[in-house]
Parts: C-alpha cells; structure tokens; sequence
C-alpha cells in the first residue's frame, strides 16, 4: 500500500489524482475533514470524481506520532508531501516542528515499518548557494550556512538531513526539489495566489528570477522515481527559469488581466518589508513581506535541471502551456 502526506495540498492532491489511476491500495492522511473537500474538488473537476473513493483516508498528523502509526499499517511506498509554508519570521516555531520535527517522525516510522522508499518533496529554497565564480545552482551546490536564509529555506533544509539520516539507516529515499509549482485547483494558496492576484490587478513587478513547473511534471517525476532503482539522490524540478516580470505577464496575458507598470525596486521594498514589521509588531497584523521574502523575489539565481532531465530522459512542459491549462480549468 502507498502512503501519502499532504494528500490535501497542491503537490499530494495531483499525486494521489495519478495514482488513483493506476494504482491500488493508497492512503491519504489528513488533519480535519474539511481539508478533505478541496482534494475531492479536484477530482471533480478533472472529471474523475469515481476515482476518489480508491482512497484510504486516515486522520492523522505529521506531528503526532501514534495516529501516525496507524496509518503506516501495511505500508510499502511513502510520499511525504506535508510541510508548512511560510515566509512570516513568527511561524519559525511551527516551521521547524512541521518541517523538521514532522519528517524525523515520517523517516522513523518508514524505518520501524520496512517501508521499502520514500518520496521527500523538498524545495529550492533547500538547495545551495553560489559561491562568486558559481553561475547556476545544481543538486551538488553547497549549503553555506553563514548565508541569510529564510527559517522555511531552513527548516526544508532541516528536513533533507532527516532523510539523509534514514538513508544511512537503511531507508531507500529520493528527494525532489521543485521551484515555484503552477497548478490547477487551490487558487487561494500557495501559487494559486500568484493568479487570484494578479486577476485582481497586481501593480508591481520585480527583475529577479526563480525556477518554476507544473505540478503534473512533479507529479509525473515522483512516480517515475518511487519506481525506479535510484536511491539517496535528489533532483532539482524546474521547468524554466523566469524573472517575475516574465512569469507575472504570461499569468496576465492567459488572464486578460492588466500588466503591472511598476517596478519595485530595492529601495522600495526595503520600506515595504519594514513597515509591514512595524504593523505586524504594533498592530498584530499578519506578515505580508520580510526581508528573506524580499532577498528571494529580488535574487536573480538560475537552476539547473540537467540531472532530472538525464536521469528519467525527462522533458517538461513549458511554463507557458502550463499557466494556459490553469487557466483554462479556474475558468471552468
């Protein structure tokens, strides 16, 4: 039997939406029932809502450790798709607990219950950083840990050296390190918001540039590499690297919303993340920018998915028909 963590999130939902058509025996956790609804959502509106009830779900939680052991019971392959995303320096608490706490407890139990491997979805912000005559960012590029880095970047971080422990005890594992994933469903978390917003008309733009792909490509790339013999690698998952000005407008021209004029430069968003402290600080406002939020939108790193691409002689599909098939699916 197949488990899977996060089966209510964006990444684990596609997953179990591929699995339920060619797998048998899948088990999904989830933390209340209502989480459960935006899953099946998706399955309704891919057309395959006869698929949902092939999955086993089991209330459980990441950090709790013996209603995860009922839901390790009979199982063989583990993804582990959970994790908390935040940018607000406040969740460093929970960030570290979830992230880090929570996938010792899924590396633990893989190894109490024989699990034959396990699928970690990592991120780019876990992978290394460039040295001064370093040009693009690989699987090999070294942690420093001197550098600023945000405490989720951390945290992810924290979570790879759990599975690495696993390995050295015995644990197939593989790890995948996705960029920004574009998908359908989910418009008011994580990437979805990068539509919701600029449906509404974002106004500013930044010329930095980050890693971004499909979630059917991610999706596509686990499965491939549960199967497989590969053991203790991991692999950077990036369709194309593109500035946010670039990703922004290929969002606004399938939207046929407006372009955003303004750039925002350093200088401007320096005051911005500042003020957004003060409001948080004085008036317990929820953080909408930090100053690693900042670093990240303004850094112009470029990644490299060479190793993926050889590995599986994978090819992805372009970001463009990417944003079109969200698209096209938020309008239905």
């Amino acid at each position: 039997m197949i488990l899977v963590t996060g089966g209510t999130g964006l990444v684990g939902a596609h997953l179990l939406l591929q699995l339920a058509e060619n797998e048998v025996g899948i088990r999904a956790i989830y933390r209340n029932k209502k989480s459960i609804e935006k899953t099946k959502s998706l399955f309704y509106l891919y057309q395959k809502e006869a698929l949902f009830s092939k999955i086993d779900w089991v209330e459980a939680d990441i950090i709790d450790i013996p209603s995860l052991e009922i839901a390790f019971q009979n199982i063989a392959y583990v993804y582990h798709c959970a994790a908390l995303i935040s940018y607000d320096p406040n969740d460093e608490d929970q960030l570290r607990k979830t992230n880090i706490e929570g996938t010792a407890n899924i590396v633990n139990l893989c190894l109490d219950f024989k699990v034959k491997k396990l699928c970690h979805v990592s991120s780019i912000a876990a992978l290394g950083d460039l040295k001064p005559h370093e040009k693009q960012i690989t699987e090999e590029t070294e942690w420093n840990p001197e550098a600023a880095h945000s405490d989720y970047a951390i945290s992810k971080y924290g979570a790879e050296m759990e599975i690495w422990r696993g390995q050295q005890e015995g644990l197939q594992v593989v790890i995948v390190n996705p960029g920004v994933i574009f998908g359908t469903g989910f418009w008011e978390q994580g990437s979805g918001v990068f539509f919701t917003s600029v449906k509404k008309g974002f106004p500013f733009y930044t010329k930095g540039s980050t890693g971004y792909v499909g979630v059917t490509d991610v999706v596509k790339i686990m499965i491939e590499l549960l199967k497989s013999d590969i053991n203790g690698e991991r692999f950077s998952l990036i369709a194309e690297n593109l500035t946010f000005k670039e990703a922004i407008y290929t969002i606004a021209e399938k939207l046929k919303a407006k372009k955003p004029k303004t750039e925002a430069k350093p200088w401007m968003l320096a005051i911005a993340w500042r003020l957004d402290w003060f409001l948080a600080t004085f008036f317990r406002t929820k953080r909408q920018l930090s100053k690693y939020s900042v670093n990240a939108i303004l850094s112009d790193d470029s990644i490299s998915n060479d190793k993926i691409k050889n590995a599986l002689n994978f090819e992805f599909q372009s970001i463009d028909s990417v944003v079109q098939e969200v698209v096209d699916y938020q309008q239905k």
